[in-house]
């Protein structure tokens, strides 16, 4: 254990532990932009089926009822 502590950091050292670094941070933005396109991807879902009811609403609403007679 001794010989750990009394051991001198080397360049080599500091671009190894970045690497690890970099590479652990890469993981977890690619894992939150797949969240993310997920959760947009729901929502737009949503949001054209919240516009689909709400025009079919509007269009039962707004409908007239022509009555043809023929004499």
């Amino acid at each position: 254990m001794s010989n750990q502590l009394n051991r001198q950091i080397t360049p080599d050292d500091i671009k190894s532990k970045l690497g690890d670094l970099q590479g652990e941070a890469r993981e977890q933005v690619d894992g939150a932009k797949n969240q993310l396109i997920a959760v947009g991807t729901g929502v737009g879902l949503l949001l054209l089926v919240i516009a689909f009811m709400l025009g079919r609403r509007g269009g039962r609403r707004a409908s007239a009822v022509i009555e043809v007679r023929r004499s």
